[in-house]
């Protein structure tokens, strides 16, 4: 068969497309209070009282 299928490079942005630097954006973001919770639990629920302010 004389047909070749061509295969098409593209570029993507890399960098965007990393977990990691989606979710250091936000963690920028939040306020120090909520970053530098002493357990899980009260930082879920900073987070929580956070996010419902954002809305």
């Amino acid at each position: 068969n004389g047909s070749k299928l061509e295969h098409r490079r593209f570029h993507v942005n890399i960098r965007k497309s990393f977990f990691t630097v989606s979710v250091t954006e936000h963690w920028t973001r939040l306020p120090r209070e909520v970053v530098e919770s002493p357990s899980l639990e009260t930082f879920k629920t900073l987070l929580d009282a956070f996010l419902c302010d954002l809305v």
